[in-house]
Protein backbone atom coordinates (compact mmCIF):
# COMPACT_ATOMS: atom_id res chain seq x y z
CA UNK A 1 0.00 0.00 0.00
CA UNK A 2 1.00 3.62 -0.58
CA UNK A 3 4.02 2.77 -2.73
CA UNK A 4 6.15 5.87 -3.17
CA UNK A 5 4.44 7.79 -0.37
CA UNK A 6 6.51 9.65 2.20
CA UNK A 7 5.68 8.90 5.84
CA UNK A 8 6.22 11.24 8.73
CA UNK A 9 4.96 11.93 12.24
CA UNK A 10 3.75 15.48 12.77
CA UNK A 11 2.87 17.23 16.01
CA UNK A 12 -0.83 17.94 16.41
CA UNK A 13 -2.53 19.60 19.37
CA UNK A 14 -1.20 17.25 22.03
CA UNK A 15 -0.91 14.16 19.83
CA UNK A 16 1.59 12.85 17.32
CA UNK A 17 -0.14 12.37 13.98
CA UNK A 18 1.20 9.80 11.53
CA UNK A 19 0.83 10.87 7.89
CA UNK A 20 1.37 9.44 4.43
CA UNK A 21 2.09 12.09 1.80
CA UNK A 22 2.54 12.06 -1.99
CA UNK A 23 1.72 13.86 -5.22
CA UNK A 24 1.91 17.35 -6.64
CA UNK A 25 -0.76 19.98 -7.01
CA UNK A 26 -3.26 21.56 -4.65
CA UNK A 27 -3.30 20.04 -1.14
CA UNK A 28 -5.98 17.46 -0.36
CA UNK A 29 -6.47 16.10 3.16
CA UNK A 30 -8.17 12.68 3.47
CA UNK A 31 -9.59 11.58 6.84
CA UNK A 32 -10.60 8.02 7.68
CA UNK A 33 -13.40 6.67 9.84
CA UNK A 34 -13.99 4.09 12.57
CA UNK A 35 -12.66 1.43 13.05
CA UNK A 36 -10.12 2.05 10.31
CA UNK A 37 -6.93 3.98 9.60
CA UNK A 38 -5.69 6.06 6.71
CA UNK A 39 -5.23 2.75 4.88
CA UNK A 40 -8.92 2.95 3.88
CA UNK A 41 -7.88 5.35 1.08
CA UNK A 42 -5.19 3.05 -0.37
CA UNK A 43 -7.27 1.83 -3.30
CA UNK A 44 -7.95 5.27 -4.78
CA UNK A 45 -5.22 7.51 -3.40
CA UNK A 46 -2.61 6.84 -6.15
CA UNK A 47 -4.97 8.36 -8.71
CA UNK A 48 -5.79 11.29 -6.43
CA UNK A 49 -2.06 11.88 -6.03
CA UNK A 50 -1.79 12.37 -9.80
CA UNK A 51 -3.67 15.66 -9.37
CA UNK A 52 -3.17 16.67 -5.74
CA UNK A 53 -0.62 16.83 -2.97
CA UNK A 54 -2.38 14.22 -0.86
CA UNK A 55 -2.04 14.01 2.92
CA UNK A 56 -3.44 10.87 4.55
CA UNK A 57 -3.19 10.95 8.36
CA UNK A 58 -4.29 8.54 11.03
CA UNK A 59 -6.56 10.40 13.43
CA UNK A 60 -5.46 10.58 17.06
CA UNK A 61 -6.28 7.30 18.77
CA UNK A 62 -6.11 5.34 15.50
CA UNK A 63 -3.45 3.55 13.49
CA UNK A 64 0.09 4.78 14.00
CA UNK A 65 -0.88 8.09 15.60
CA UNK A 66 -0.65 8.48 19.35
CA UNK A 67 -3.65 7.84 21.57
CA UNK A 68 -3.61 10.33 24.44
CA UNK A 69 -5.33 9.45 27.69
CA UNK A 70 -8.69 11.14 27.99
CA UNK A 71 -11.76 11.20 30.21
CA UNK A 72 -15.32 11.65 29.04
CA UNK A 73 -14.26 12.39 25.48
CA UNK A 74 -12.48 15.66 26.23
CA UNK A 75 -9.32 14.71 24.36
CA UNK A 76 -11.26 13.40 21.36
CA UNK A 77 -13.79 16.13 20.73
CA UNK A 78 -13.97 16.81 17.02
CA UNK A 79 -12.90 20.38 17.76
CA UNK A 80 -9.64 19.01 19.20
CA UNK A 81 -9.18 16.50 16.39
CA UNK A 82 -9.86 19.20 13.79
CA UNK A 83 -7.20 21.39 15.44
CA UNK A 84 -4.77 18.47 15.03
CA UNK A 85 -5.40 18.52 11.29
CA UNK A 86 -5.07 22.29 10.93
CA UNK A 87 -1.74 22.16 12.72
CA UNK A 88 -0.54 19.21 10.67
CA UNK A 89 -1.40 20.91 7.39
CA UNK A 90 0.18 24.19 8.50
CA UNK A 91 3.38 22.35 9.42
CA UNK A 92 3.43 20.94 5.89
CA UNK A 93 3.06 24.44 4.46
CA UNK A 94 -0.69 24.39 3.74
CA UNK A 95 -2.90 27.05 5.30
CA UNK A 96 -5.79 26.26 2.93
CA UNK A 97 -6.71 22.89 1.44
CA UNK A 98 -9.38 20.62 0.03
CA UNK A 99 -10.79 18.12 2.51
CA UNK A 100 -12.61 14.78 2.40
CA UNK A 101 -13.66 12.67 5.37
CA UNK A 102 -15.45 9.37 5.85
CA UNK A 103 -17.43 8.42 8.96
CA UNK A 104 -15.65 9.81 12.08
CA UNK A 105 -13.19 11.56 9.77
CA UNK A 106 -16.17 13.27 8.16
CA UNK A 107 -17.20 14.56 11.59
CA UNK A 108 -13.70 15.94 12.13
CA UNK A 109 -13.88 17.45 8.65
CA UNK A 110 -17.14 19.34 9.05
CA UNK A 111 -16.10 20.57 12.51
CA UNK A 112 -12.90 21.86 10.91
CA UNK A 113 -15.00 23.67 8.32
CA UNK A 114 -17.10 25.30 11.06
CA UNK A 115 -14.17 26.26 13.29
CA UNK A 116 -11.59 27.14 10.62
CA UNK A 117 -13.60 28.33 7.61
CA UNK A 118 -10.62 30.02 6.00
CA UNK A 119 -8.75 26.72 5.80
CA UNK A 120 -11.26 24.73 3.73
CA UNK A 121 -11.62 25.25 -0.02
CA UNK A 122 -13.95 22.32 -0.71
CA UNK A 123 -15.44 19.72 1.62
CA UNK A 124 -16.55 16.16 0.78
CA UNK A 125 -18.36 14.11 3.46
CA UNK A 126 -18.82 10.38 3.00
CA UNK A 127 -21.77 8.55 4.59
CA UNK A 128 -22.59 10.90 7.44
CA UNK A 129 -25.13 13.48 8.53
CA UNK A 130 -24.39 15.91 11.38
CA UNK A 131 -23.85 14.32 14.78
CA UNK A 132 -26.76 16.18 16.38
CA UNK A 133 -29.06 15.03 13.57
CA UNK A 134 -28.04 11.42 14.10
CA UNK A 135 -28.93 11.59 17.77
CA UNK A 136 -32.22 13.38 17.16
CA UNK A 137 -33.29 10.98 14.41
CA UNK A 138 -32.49 7.70 16.22
CA UNK A 139 -35.56 5.50 16.45
CA UNK A 140 -35.71 1.86 17.54
CA UNK A 141 -34.37 0.41 14.24
CA UNK A 142 -31.69 3.10 14.14
CA UNK A 143 -30.64 2.40 17.70
CA UNK A 144 -30.25 -1.27 16.86
CA UNK A 145 -28.28 -0.74 13.64
CA UNK A 146 -26.14 2.00 15.22
CA UNK A 147 -25.86 0.38 18.63
CA UNK A 148 -22.13 1.23 18.80
CA UNK A 149 -22.99 4.92 19.27
CA UNK A 150 -24.48 4.06 22.65
CA UNK A 151 -22.16 1.17 23.52
CA UNK A 152 -18.83 2.92 22.90
CA UNK A 153 -20.01 6.03 24.76
CA UNK A 154 -20.51 4.11 28.01
CA UNK A 155 -18.09 5.08 30.81
CA UNK A 156 -14.57 3.70 30.84
CA UNK A 157 -13.63 0.85 31.29
CA UNK A 158 -16.74 -1.14 30.35
CA UNK A 159 -16.56 -1.02 26.52
CA UNK A 160 -12.75 -1.04 26.55
CA UNK A 161 -12.68 -4.29 28.53
CA UNK A 162 -15.36 -6.01 26.47
CA UNK A 163 -13.71 -5.12 23.16
CA UNK A 164 -10.23 -5.82 24.54
CA UNK A 165 -11.22 -9.42 25.30
CA UNK A 166 -11.27 -10.17 21.53
CA UNK A 167 -10.55 -6.99 19.53
CA UNK A 168 -10.03 -8.69 16.15
CA UNK A 169 -13.39 -10.46 16.37
CA UNK A 170 -15.09 -7.17 17.26
CA UNK A 171 -13.30 -5.34 14.44
CA UNK A 172 -14.12 -7.92 11.78
CA UNK A 173 -17.74 -8.16 12.90
CA UNK A 174 -18.10 -4.37 12.80
CA UNK A 175 -16.54 -4.00 9.36
CA UNK A 176 -18.55 -6.84 7.82
CA UNK A 177 -21.86 -5.77 9.34
CA UNK A 178 -21.66 -2.31 7.73
CA UNK A 179 -21.00 -3.52 4.18
CA UNK A 180 -23.74 -4.20 1.68
CA UNK A 181 -22.82 -7.89 1.51
CA UNK A 182 -22.09 -8.45 5.23
CA UNK A 183 -18.51 -9.45 4.47
CA UNK A 184 -14.91 -8.29 4.90
CA UNK A 185 -14.29 -9.12 1.23
CA UNK A 186 -14.25 -5.44 0.08
CA UNK A 187 -11.22 -4.68 2.27
CA UNK A 188 -7.75 -5.23 0.82
CA UNK A 189 -5.74 -7.77 2.82
CA UNK A 190 -3.00 -5.26 3.68
CA UNK A 191 -5.53 -2.69 4.88
CA UNK A 192 -7.43 -5.26 6.92
CA UNK A 193 -4.18 -6.40 8.54
CA UNK A 194 -3.40 -2.78 9.45
CA UNK A 195 -6.85 -2.30 10.97
CA UNK A 196 -6.39 -5.45 13.04
CA UNK A 197 -2.95 -4.40 14.28
CA UNK A 198 -4.21 -0.97 15.23
CA UNK A 199 -7.35 -2.18 16.95
CA UNK A 200 -5.39 -4.74 18.98
CA UNK A 201 -3.73 -1.89 20.91
CA UNK A 202 -5.56 -1.21 24.14
CA UNK A 203 -4.78 2.51 23.93
CA UNK A 204 -6.35 2.60 20.45
CA UNK A 205 -9.50 0.90 21.74
CA UNK A 206 -9.65 3.53 24.48
CA UNK A 207 -9.13 6.32 21.93
CA UNK A 208 -11.99 5.05 19.77
CA UNK A 209 -14.30 4.86 22.79
CA UNK A 210 -13.35 8.40 23.77
CA UNK A 211 -14.11 9.48 20.19
CA UNK A 212 -17.67 8.19 20.64
CA UNK A 213 -18.00 9.57 24.16
CA UNK A 214 -17.24 12.97 22.68
CA UNK A 215 -19.84 12.32 19.98
CA UNK A 216 -22.52 11.67 22.58
CA UNK A 217 -21.76 14.83 24.55
CA UNK A 218 -19.27 17.50 23.48
CA UNK A 219 -19.65 17.16 19.71
CA UNK A 220 -23.42 17.13 19.91
CA UNK A 221 -23.34 20.27 22.04
CA UNK A 222 -21.06 22.05 19.57
CA UNK A 223 -23.47 21.20 16.74
CA UNK A 224 -26.40 22.49 18.78
CA UNK A 225 -24.56 25.75 19.50
CA UNK A 226 -23.71 26.30 15.82
CA UNK A 227 -27.27 25.55 14.76
CA UNK A 228 -28.76 27.89 17.38
CA UNK A 229 -26.36 30.68 16.38
CA UNK A 230 -27.11 30.24 12.67
CA UNK A 231 -23.51 29.43 11.77
CA UNK A 232 -23.10 27.76 8.41
CA UNK A 233 -20.38 26.04 6.43
CA UNK A 234 -19.36 28.36 3.61
CA UNK A 235 -17.19 25.97 1.59
CA UNK A 236 -18.86 23.99 -1.21
CA UNK A 237 -19.94 20.67 0.28
CA UNK A 238 -20.34 17.32 -1.46
CA UNK A 239 -22.37 14.67 0.39
CA UNK A 240 -21.91 11.08 -0.76
CA UNK A 241 -23.62 8.18 0.95
CA UNK A 242 -24.11 4.46 0.51
CA UNK A 243 -27.52 3.41 -0.72
CA UNK A 244 -27.40 0.75 2.02
CA UNK A 245 -25.55 2.88 4.56
CA UNK A 246 -26.77 4.66 7.68
CA UNK A 247 -27.59 8.20 6.41
CA UNK A 248 -29.97 6.77 3.80
CA UNK A 249 -32.15 5.57 6.68
CA UNK A 250 -32.60 9.03 8.18
CA UNK A 251 -33.88 11.18 5.29
CA UNK A 252 -32.30 12.96 2.34
CA UNK A 253 -28.67 13.73 3.30
CA UNK A 254 -28.45 16.62 0.83
CA UNK A 255 -31.53 18.26 2.33
CA UNK A 256 -30.17 17.72 5.82
CA UNK A 257 -26.79 19.24 5.01
CA UNK A 258 -28.46 22.23 3.37
CA UNK A 259 -29.63 23.19 6.85
CA UNK A 260 -25.96 23.59 7.83
CA UNK A 261 -24.15 24.69 4.66
CA UNK A 262 -24.67 27.20 1.87
CA UNK A 263 -23.63 25.17 -1.19
CA UNK A 264 -24.50 21.47 -1.05
CA UNK A 265 -24.60 18.81 -3.74
CA UNK A 266 -24.41 15.04 -3.62
CA UNK A 267 -25.88 11.67 -4.37
CA UNK A 268 -26.10 8.07 -3.23
CA UNK A 269 -23.62 5.43 -4.33
CA UNK A 270 -24.56 1.76 -4.62
CA UNK A 271 -22.75 0.39 -1.57
CA UNK A 272 -22.90 -0.07 2.15
CA UNK A 273 -21.12 2.23 4.58
CA UNK A 274 -17.60 1.87 3.14
CA UNK A 275 -17.90 3.73 -0.16
CA UNK A 276 -14.17 3.89 -0.89
CA UNK A 277 -13.71 0.13 -0.58
CA UNK A 278 -17.10 -1.08 -1.82
CA UNK A 279 -17.47 1.28 -4.79
CA UNK A 280 -14.01 2.73 -5.46
CA UNK A 281 -14.45 3.79 -9.07
CA UNK A 282 -17.72 5.64 -8.54
CA UNK A 283 -16.43 7.28 -5.36
CA UNK A 284 -13.18 8.32 -7.04
CA UNK A 285 -15.07 9.78 -10.01
CA UNK A 286 -17.28 11.83 -7.68
CA UNK A 287 -14.34 13.12 -5.66
CA UNK A 288 -12.29 14.04 -8.73
CA UNK A 289 -15.25 15.83 -10.28
CA UNK A 290 -15.91 17.81 -7.13
CA UNK A 291 -12.35 18.59 -6.06
CA UNK A 292 -11.40 19.89 -9.48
Amino acid sequence: MFQGFETRSVAGEGAEIFCRIAGDGPPLLLLHGYPQTGAMWAGIVPRLAERFRVVVPDLRGYGQSSAPESKGGEGYAKRVMAADMVRVMASLGFERFRLAGHDRGGRVAYRLAFDHPGAVERLALLDIIPTVEMWERLDAPGALSSYHWQFLAQPNPMPERLIGADPVFYLDHTLASWTANQSTAPFASEALAEYRRSFSRLDAVHGACEDYRAGATIDRRHDEEDRAAGRRISAPLLALWGSKGTPAKHGDPVAIWRQYADDVSGHAIESGHFLVEEAPEETLKALLGFMG
